[in-house]
């Protein structure tokens, strides 16, 4: 793809086909009904309708791409943190590919502890209480 040039999404091409269909089919459909000024349908479907079709449709396609694919800040310091304990060794690999996995379908980390509830891993004697220590720690912050 060339610098500079904006790839047309499938909805942007599939409005600039249907709003260009209708616009030849109106002026040619005037012309063979024999009305005198139907090339009237051609510099309002090219010239307006067709301009206003695809800056619709980019804007609405804009607006849906964030919808889907955004991190919070408040979910992206839990991936953060989630890596680093993976990091560290607290998590295993199992227990990180879970918890991320848990993180990505909810929209929101308070939506992922109401909905999994707080899970810690198994850990064992003062590990489990330096983990736990700095995940409250976390919370208040």
């Amino acid at each position: 793809m060339p610098e500079g040039k904006d790839e047309e999404s499938p909805a942007t091409e599939a409005v600039a086909g249907v709003v260009t269909l209708v616009t030849l089919l109106a002026g040619f459909g005037l012309l063979a009904l024999g009305w005198p000024y139907f090339w009237v349908a051609f510099p309002v479907g090219f010239g307006g309708l067709l301009p206003a079709g695809v800056a619709v449709a980019k804007w609405y396609a804009a607006g849906s791409e964030g919808k889907g694919d955004s991190v919070t800040p408040e979910l992206e310091a839990a991936l953060a943190e989630l890596r680093e304990r993976y990091a560290r060794g607290e998590v295993d690999e199992m227990e990180f590919e879970r918890r991320v996995e848990r993180l990505l379908e909810t929209e929101s980390v308070a939506a992922a502890e109401d909905a999994y509830g707080n899970e810690e891993p198994a850990l064992d004697g003062p590990e489990r209480g330096r983990s736990v220590q700095r995940d409250r720690e976390t919370e208040r912050s």
